[in-house]
């Protein structure tokens, strides 16, 4: 990752100088220029991540600076520094596009601070708009893959919740079966495609921590809050805010969750004014939140709310259909990222793919591909490349002479058929290719059984 770039423009060279000196053993470029005109110069030349701009400079004002940089570049981060003890002058440069101010003389702890964070939403904006361009080429539900019924059940439900101004969303399935995803399409299918999408693991976060996280602070309201900063449901307003593992939330904060939901208002910690928000909450759950509700451990306002609109995904192995289109994917993707050319998975693995369980679900199956495709050493994909497990559950599945008593070949043929039949939910074309045999081939076959 290359370095973020930071001009300083400050004409005290002595200041300039300790600025550079700080910031540069933070791991930034940095560029200098001691007046306005010299800060355009370097601000047009080079790809700047933000700007620290002195108000009162020689030759044109830092609030005449800003005002160049801004119909130059709109999205210019921009910090301003003033020796003045009057901060009229800072505000008004912060009405006209920047993001903050300093007053000198500044703690360089503060400032190394201020810096981060302004560069953190500097980033968010830049993720935003290549996620918007990513998004706009295709149909969002295209990236949830399944030919499944559940799946395009889900996808249907996407497109009439999406539709929706700013209804909540509650998204409940097991670890692994693609709740992220869902979240994505129903963003970037709605009319908020174009606004902020800020993702959230409520797990990741200590508790502690987590209410700054969601609705910021001001300046003071702690002991280290030594300047104001944006919370994730101010920095999502217009979009939409995805908050996953939603039942780790602890009791005390989930009623200002819910306010937030009905009121679309908060307050930052330390703040004494409603901030008015226009957020779409988006959330998900790996557990029964109904259950949590009835042991007391999840508000059960909090939980109807959140459950106006509810996606339950299926488990992978109720999709069984679904199992060799995603475990060809996932083959084409780590081909490319491994150099490999697997061409096709011979039918055993199809077997053992389809009959496996699989409890991790569409992660864990993403993973027995990169396994497999790590290890094959041609262009098929063999089952001896496959986990333990599978190779356990060969053994398992082979019938002992006496679970079949006497039969005949046709009638062993009969039965591995319909057992494979049984384990596609009855595709036909799915087990045709899973018995390596035409469609027609296994028609005649079933004809033949009586069953067509």
């Amino acid at each position: 990752m290359s370095q973020e770039k930071i001009l300083i423009v400050e004409d005290n060279e002595d200041l300039a100088f300790t600025l550079t000196r700080v910031l540069q053993k933070e791991g930034y470029e940095i560029f200098c220029a001691g007046d306005g005109e010299e800060a355009i110069k370097v601000f047009k030349s080079e790809i700047i991540d933000l700007v620290l701009l002195d108000l009162k400079l020689p030759k044109i004002s830092g609030m005449e600076v800003l005002t160049n940089l801004k119909e130059y570049d709109p999205d210019c981060i921009a910090l301003m520094m003033t020796g003045s003890t009057d901060p009229k002058p800072a505000i008004e440069a912060m009405k006209n596009g920047a993001y903050d101010y300093l007053m000198k003389p500044f703690e360089l702890d503060e400032l190394k601070l201020v810096v981060k964070k302004a560069l953190e939403t500097h980033e968010l904006k830049r993720e935003v708009a290549r996620l918007t361009i990513k998004k706009k080429s295709k149909n969002p539900c295209d990236e949830i893959f399944g030919n499944s019924k559940g799946i395009e059940d889900i996808k249907n439900l996407i497109k009439v919740v999406a539709a929706t101004p700013k209804t909540s969303v509650l998204i409940q399935g097991d670890s692994g079966t693609g709740k992220e995803l869902v979240a994505n399409a129903l963003h970037y299918s709605s009319a908020r495609a174009n606004e902020p999408f800020i993702k959230l693991n409520c797990a990741a976060i200590p508790d502690n921590l987590l209410e700054s996280e969601l609705f910021g602070f001001e300046k003071g309201a702690f002991t280290d809050a030594k300047t104001m900063k944006k919370g994730l449901f101010e920095l999502a307003n217009d979009g939409t805010i995805f908050l996953d593992e939603i039942s780790s939330l602890k009791l005390t904060l989930q009623p200002k969750i819910l306010r937030v939901i009905e009121s679309q208002t908060f307050r930052r910690i330390g703040g004494t004014s409603d901030i008015k928000i226009n957020i779409r909450v988006v959330a998900a759950t790996n557990v029964d939140l109904g259950e949590q509700v009835k042991a007391k451990e999840f508000r059960d306002d909090l939980y109807y709310r959140l459950k106006v609109m509810e996606i339950k995904l299926p488990p992978l192995k109720e999709r069984k259909e679904d199992i060799l289109l995603l475990a060809k994917l996932f083959i084409q993707g780590f081909n490319k990222e491994f150099n490999r050319q697997i061409k096709k998975i011979d039918s055993t693995t199809e077997e053992l793919l389809i009959s496996y369980n699989w409890p991790g679900n569409i992660r864990e199956l993403k993973n027995v591909i990169e396994r497999c495709v790590i290890l094959s050493q041609d262009d098929v994909l063999q089952a001896e490349h496959l986990p333990i497990e599978f190779q356990e559950q060969i053994e398992e599945d082979v019938p002992s002479s006496a679970s079949f008593g006497l039969i005949s070949l046709i009638e062993m043929e009969k039965l591995h058929i319909l057992d494979i039949l049984n384990r596609v939910s009855g595709n036909k074309s799915q087990a045709a290719r899973v018995l390596n045999i035409s469609r027609s081939t296994l028609r005649e076959k079933l004809k033949s059984y009586g069953m067509m």
